[in-house]
């Protein structure tokens, strides 16, 4: 009787394995098919798929566009992983009037919805900063202007790697996620870096960080893949081309010419697997430990 169950398990894992990978096989077979049989039910491989591969990697724009996405969720990735460590340290290891305070206030930003920052947070990247402190002066001189009506300045970062890499800089769940791991790490630590005459950055850069490898390593693979995947933002605050991350130009791919080439797009699509699953399996380790270790806690 075990023994059947054993084989009623394996069968249902072995269908969820093929439902899971079923889009992704379609997507590899039909980046190798040509224009003509790539509409057809067919799932036979074709020859094409180096053809497909150089056409949207060079006329479809899609090295620039995986350029610019790599450029930003780099960059993201590193100072939202910088800025946790900096915040998280700074909640659990500094002593100040309030800081459990300022710690809710963090984790509230996690309630917001991204729908209600959108439109206010498009106005202040959009707009253009002003163009004298005179300027700014007669608006900020009225408490009704300030407090009731929309600033008239922004930062004027269109259309830049600012607007995209900027607002999503600050993270509460990597602030939350080192808090609760520098918490668990014996305070007697910092009493004897201190005693031996190390400052807060040596302390974190030699002590805090070769510790927290496992939690770099988690934050970093989700927020990469966050940002490599990013679509509504730098669809509405990009209007360049040159600029645009890689998500919105495959729907710009689709959205070109007569007839959609979706060998082509098929082919965009398995490409930009790739740099994902890379940084993924590097860091897959440190993934799994650092989530093994917050589950524990």
């Amino acid at each position: 009787m075990r023994r059947k169950s054993n084989w009623l398990v394996h069968i249902i894992l072995i269908v969820a394995c093929f439902l899971v990978m079923f889009p992704i096989v379609f997507a590899v077979i039909k980046a190798t098919q040509t224009r003509a049989a790539v509409l057809s039910p067919s799932l036979v491989p074709g020859d094409a798929l180096l053809t497909n591969i150089r056409q949207v990697w060079f006329n479809a724009n899609l090295g620039m566009f995986m350029r610019n996405s790599l450029i930003i969720s780099l960059a993201v990735t590193i100072g939202k992983t910088l800025l946790s460590l900096f915040a998280g340290m700074a909640i659990v290891y500094f002593r100040y009037p309030g800081r459990n305070v300022i710690f809710v206030f963090i984790l509230f930003t996690l309630m917001l919805p991204t729908e209600v920052l959108i439109v206010p947070l498009f106005d202040l990247i959009s707009q253009q900063p002003p163009e004298s402190f005179a300027e700014f002066w007669m608006w900020f001189r009225n408490p009704r202007q300030v407090l009731f009506e929309p600033g008239p300045f922004g930062f004027g970062w269109s259309n830049t790697y600012l607007a995209v890499i900027m607002p999503f800089l600050a993270s509460a769940t990597g602030v939350f996620l080192f808090r609760q791991h520098f918490l668990s790490i014996p305070t007697s630590l910092a009493d004897a870096a201190r005693i031996d005459g190390a400052g807060p950055v040596r302390f974190l850069w030699q002590i805090l960080v070769p510790m927290s490898a496992n939690t770099i390593g988690a934050l970093a693979v989700i927020q990469f893949v966050y940002m490599w995947n990013q679509y509504i933002w730098p669809r509405l605050i990009i209007q360049r081309e040159e600029f645009q991350v890689v998500q919105v130009g495959l729907n710009l791919i689709i959205g070109t010419g007569e007839g959609v080439e979706w060998g082509y797009v098929m082919a965009g699509a398995i490409i930009t697997l790739i740099p994902p699953l890379l940084v993924f399996a590097m860091l897959q380790e440190q993934f799994n430990k650092g989530f093994a270790l917050s589950s524990e806690k």
